[in-house]
């Protein structure tokens, strides 16, 4: 027997083995049911608590993604702005470059088309000239006519210029023989500068053996050398269908040193060219003169003058080559400039190709696959009945 005492009233009472047994059995159970109640609950509040917290988690999220979307949409717009406002600067400038080369060219091709007009023009009028001569002139008349237009043109046009000049006939026969005209012009401390020794060949369009130019080139450089002249000139109007006499001054200096070919239309042109290519040594013509008067050695100096006049040539090639080289880096740049032109609306495209892939950025697409974030929605759009089912194209 089992003895049990009230709680409330306090009396004493006896119970058999198997009530109490029963008793008890009750008193466990109603404890197990009001904890395992008690627990439930309390795994229920956790497990809302949890939910909550990852559902305010996930809205955190979403919502740092979406700011970090926006912000990248705003340095890709810039971006595009940025790249499109270089596209047009650098296209504003391959117009301009390329519109100042255009005009650049065109007005040296002006200038050429007028001077080859005009050289053209005198050309035509001297080659009537000299024809309707020889029509009307005998063989010896021809050849002295041709002197005296030579001599007329240079006290004309030259002497004005040059009025100490030496233009004369060459009457001094040395060693059998002698040139037409002899040009000399000194400087106004009395330097020579240049020296020129003339001839003047032509002959009538009857004349049954018709000779060349090449048959006079030889004795019009041992001329040059006896008389001391610079420069040798022949004039003439020999060959007259020649295109390479006709078309200007030729230089025989691969034949003949400092020796020329000229019809008779270039004649004051050549003067004034031989002219201001000698003054330009005259500086070292003058040391040369000097060195001459006091009896020294004049060979160093010669060759002072030869250096400076080829350093003078190496100057004009090398600034022709900087002139070269100027055009060529100018047209890379024209290059350069296209191509990125072209790299600047490749990356254009690029940006709107990010942008288009952005905007069909929606939550169907992210949850694809993910059935767990899928999920996690559908259970949010239950919960709040304002949310309607997401359409087809989110």
């Amino acid at each position: 027997m089992k003895e049990l005492k009230c709680p409330h009233c306090g009396n004493v009472f006896t119970v058999n083995e198997n009530d109490y047994a029963a008793l008890l059995s009750q008193v466990k159970n109603e404890e197990f049911e009001t904890e395992l109640a008690r627990r439930i609950h309390e795994l229920e509040q956790t497990q809302k608590a949890r939910e909550q917290a990852e559902e305010a988690r996930r809205k955190a999220e979403e919502q740092a993604r979406q700011t970090q979307l926006q912000l990248q949409l705003q340095q890709l717009q810039s971006q595009l702005q940025q790249a499109e406002q270089a596209k047009q600067l650098a296209v504003a400038q391959v117009r301009q470059q390329a519109t100042e080369a255009y005009m650049k060219k065109e007005q040296e091709l002006a200038q050429i088309r007028t001077q080859m007009d005009a050289q053209l023009k005198a050309a035509q009028e001297q080659v009537a000239y000299y024809k309707d001569l020889k029509l009307r002139q005998s063989t010896k008349m021809i050849g002295e006519t041709l002197e005296i237009h030579c001599s007329t043109l240079f006290n004309q046009l030259i002497r004005p210029l040059m009025p100490n000049a030496y233009f004369e006939k060459d009457n001094e026969v040395v060693e059998g023989t002698k040139g037409d005209f002899v040009f000399r012009d000194k400087s106004e401390d009395g330097v020579e500068y240049i020296s020129i020794m003339f001839e003047m060949k032509n002959e009538n369009d009857e004349t049954a053996t018709k000779h060349k130019n090449e048959d006079f080139l030889a004795k019009l450089d041992a001329d040059r050398r006896k008389k001391g002249c610079e420069y040798a000139v022949l004039v003439s109007m020999l060959e007259p269908e020649s295109e390479l006499y006709n078309g200007g001054i030729v230089d025989m200096s691969h034949r003949f040193e400092k020796m020329y070919v000229i019809r008779p239309q270039f004649f004051i042109p050549l003067i004034t060219l031989l002219c201001q290519t000698s003054k330009k040594s005259l500086d070292a013509k003058r040391e040369l003169a000097l060195v001459k008067a006091q009896q020294v050695d004049v060979t160093n100096f010669e060759e002072k003058l030869m250096t400076f006049k080829d350093g003078f040539t190496r100057n004009v090639r090398l600034a022709n080559e900087r002139f070269s080289d100027a055009i060529d880096e100018i047209d890379k740049t024209i290059a350069h400039l296209t191509k990125v032109r072209e790299n600047l609306v490749k990356s254009g495209d690029n940006l709107n190709m990010a942008d288009k892939k952005l905007q069909e950025v929606t939550i169907k697409r992210l949850t694809y696959g993910n059935p767990t974030m899928k999920a996690k929605f559908d259970e949010a759009r239950r919960n709040d009945p304002d949310q309607s089912e997401p359409h087809e194209n989110e």
